[in-house]
């Protein structure tokens, strides 16, 4: 394992989010979407001209998906949506599955296959009750998964036969079997996890926990360790390949993006963190960028 010094990170979009989540790197836009969730935002930033577009709505927004009519797909606290970004017109395509009040869709991506998996946060955190659903490309909404408080890090292999699934707050990756023609994900297990912060321990001495995620083309996976100042490169097999310090507490999500696929850029939180920490990472709320060596792979489209 390698460090890298916070120098090497730049600063991508200077305006700050409350708690930026799931940047997406279009595929054919060419161009950074990325949600502020408790900001009731989504925003899409060109790095050519640095132009940054806004879209509010009168709730949470947590993630964004391509779709392969052009429009987007938002998963929101009262369910997902179709979103065009030349209008601003927006339809439901399935309600929250779950009580608002208490639960929201969270992170969410699409497969290879062309479905939109999302998983949900459960607010109160006891017990267990958030889950993972799939909307598949004829709007048929199914949960998939459940057991999890805060569900995050959802990725695929570059061979698709492999899908990552994390629940935060047990600090806790999971991988599954993944059949790419049926959207069935089986056999899930531990790909890796990390220690819980105790009870009194310093942030300075806390690793963070697993929060949004990326695969590169060579199958690696990095996450964004919220609360840990850093992001993670774990091998396939879930090995600590490499550590990047950030210069803020709070990274939520990284993406591959730009034309070669090897910007990585991160978004970050500052909701609800303390002055002096602010004070100290002008930066938080931010999106960060850095170099790679290897390219990400490209954001999957909803088929729908």
């Amino acid at each position: 394992m390698s460090g890298s010094p916070a120098h090497e990170v730049r600063l991508a979009v200077e305006q700050p989010a409350l708690l930026g989540e799931s940047p997406m790197w279009h595929p054919v836009e060419q161009v950074l979407y990325y949600c502020d969730i408790p900001g009731h935002k989504l925003h899409r930033f060109d790095p050519t001209n640095r132009a940054l577009d806004t879209w509010s709505f009168d709730t949470d927004v947590a993630c964004c998906a391509p779709a392969a009519n052009g429009t987007l797909l938002l998963g929101m606290r009262d369910g997902l949506w179709r979103f065009d970004p030349a209008t601003g017109r927006r339809a439901q395509l399935a309600a929250a599955p779950y009580d608002p009040a208490t639960e929201r869709f969270n992170d969410g991506k699409c497969d290879p296959g062309g479905r939109l998996w999302c998983g949900t946060l459960y607010e109160p955190r006891k017990p267990a009750l958030a889950a993972l659903y799939r909307l598949d490309a004829e709007g048929r909404l199914t949960r998939e998964g459940d057991g999890v408080t805060v569900s995050n890090g959802l990725a695929w292999s570059p061979d698709a036969r492999t899908m990552y699934w994390t629940d935060t707050t047990s600090h806790t990756i999971f991988a599954l079997d993944f059949d790419v023609a049926s959207g069935i994900a089986t056999g899930r297990r531990v790909f890796a996890s990390f220690e819980r912060k105790h009870d009194g321990q310093p942030l300075d001495a806390y690793g963070g926990r697993p929060d949004g995620a990326a695969v590169d083309a060579e199958g690696n996976y990095w996450v964004a360790m919220f609360e840990g100042s850093r992001l993670l490169q774990l091998s396939p097999q879930g090995a600590v390949l490499r550590e990047v310090r950030l210069p803020v507490r709070c990274a939520t999500m990284p993406c591959f993006g730009g034309a070669d696929m090897k910007t990585l850029y991160v978004t970050t939180s500052r909701e609800k963190r303390p002055a002096d920490e602010l004070a100290a990472q002008p930066w938080a709320g931010c999106v960060l960028q850095l170099r790679v060596d290897v390219p990400g792979l490209p954001a999957n489209v909803y088929a729908g």
